[in-house]
Formats: structure tokens, sequence, C-alpha cells
């Protein structure tokens, strides 16, 4: 689907709009190739979340949980930052998280699921890192060097993280 758009946006914007060859390439140099390694690194950490399920560790950490009696507003938050240092992508920690602390949320007869949907989404977005392609896309089109996007980027996504975290956490509290 990618690459149907990418070729109907050659014509339409391109030769459609009287540019010739070069330019169009030149346009698609400077364009695609940021988009393609973002991609490639959101693909990589797929594979990775595959990996973790399919060789048991997503099993060993909810048996931990368990033995430890997380509450599932912690353990959301908790197995989401884990999915999403180790993948680099919050939609993969999201859904990973949700998979493995929805079941255990039911079994524990948890009465506010919209707070697990928050917890969750808080931890997906910690701590972003050179393994995550908002990080690269941050880094590449504000130029920033690494060491920038780290004091910026992801002091900020952890700041997001943590206080939406305490607000759930207090959410909680009031309900």
């Amino acid at each position: 689907m990618l690459l149907l758009a990418t070729l109907l946006s050659f014509w339409t914007l391109g030769i459609a709009q009287g540019f010739n060859r070069d330019s169009i390439l030149r346009f698609t140099q400077e364009c695609l190739a940021p988009t393609a390694s973002i991609t490639l690194l959101v693909g990589a950490g797929g594979g990775l979340n595959r990996i973790l399920v399919d060789s048991g560790v997503t099993n060993e950490i909810v048996g931990l949980a368990q033995d430890f009696h997380l509450s599932p507003l912690l353990m959301g938050w908790l197995f989401a930052a884990l999915m999403r240092v180790a993948t680099g992508s919050a939609t993969v920690a999201m859904t990973t998280a949700s998979g493995i602390v929805a079941p255990v949320a039911m079994g524990l007869g948890y009465p506010h699921p919209e707070l697990l949907v928050l917890a969750t989404g808080a931890g997906s977005v910690i701590f972003s890192h050179v393994n995550d392609g908002g990080f690269w896309l941050i880094k590449e089109y504000f130029n920033m060097t690494v060491a920038q996007t780290f004091k910026t980027w992801t002091v900020l996504e952890t700041l997001i993280s943590v206080i939406a975290f305490v607000l759930t956490l207090g959410l909680a509290q009031v309900l």
C-alpha cells in the first residue's frame, strides 16, 4: 500500500505538477530516506516483541507479577514501560502489555479497565531512545544531535509517562 501511494505521488505531485525526473529523484532522496529508516526500526521492534512472546518471556513476567501481588495498574504501566524500552515502539508496548495484563486484571476482578488503559498508555511512552522511530524522527526533523535528543525528547517522554501514571493512581484513589 505504501508503495502504491509513493508511486501515485510521483505522478500527482511530481510529473503532473511539471517536475522533471531529476527533481522527483531529489525529492525522493530527501523525503523517503529518513522515513525508510524509521519504518525499519519500528518493524524491528515488532519482530523483537514477537520473539519475546514466542519465547515465553511474557509468561514468566506474568508469573512474577502474580507472585509479588502487583496491582493491575502498576503491572500495566510497568510492562508497557519495559516493552517500550526493549522494543522502542509505543504501539508494540501497549499491545503486548494489554495482552499480558488484561487477563490478569479480569481474573482479579479489577473494576476500572479505563484506568488500566491510561496506565498502560502512560507506560508505553516512557524513555524514548535510539531504538524508537520517534526518537530518530525528532532528531532528524529538528536537526539535533543524539545527545540533544536525549536531553530534550527522552526527558520529555519520561516526564509525560511518570506524571500520567501518578495522575492515574490519584484518580484510582478517588474512584
